[in-house]
């Protein structure tokens, strides 16, 4: 593995949330830095205005982007994560999600909540960050 995740005693435990408190990437790995992914199909529509729907639909698009690095979602250290109008009835599908791409060790993630996105029909953004092993 070419990073490691912790989540320290003292501090709660952030598995059942989607994220984990720390990561470390040893000197010398490559980083692949994924831009903003949304809900969108090959074309670049939205492909549900459904919040549940994109949320599967950004992860989903996550793993396409690192398979052209020869990579996937195990590789990923951190998701800084945008959500339009956030409350708390969101992060089930958020936590959820992360848990079925991660299981028990989910990546460092923080998560913003926007007023908007860059276009209107866009409820929910990632951003990546992988190391190669």
């Amino acid at each position: 593995m070419a990073h490691t995740m912790v989540n320290p005693d003292g501090l709660h435990d952030p598995v059942p949330f989607g994220y984990s408190h720390t990561a470390a990437v040893p000197a010398g790995k490559e980083l692949v830095l994924i831009a903003g992914q949304y809900g969108s199909g090959p074309d670049g529509a939205v492909v549900s205005a459904d919040f549940a729907e994109q949320v599967k639909r950004t992860f989903h698009n996550i793993g396409v982007a690192l398979a052209a690095h020869g990579l996937d979602l195990g590789h990923v250290v951190q998701l800084r994560t945008y959500v339009v109008n956030h409350d708390v009835t969101k992060l089930g599908p958020i936590a959820g999600a992360v848990r079925e791409g991660w299981g028990a060790k989910p990546p460092t993630q923080t998560l913003i909540g926007v007023a908007s996105l860059a276009a209107p029909d866009v409820l929910f953004e990632v951003e990546a960050l992988a190391v190669r092993p």
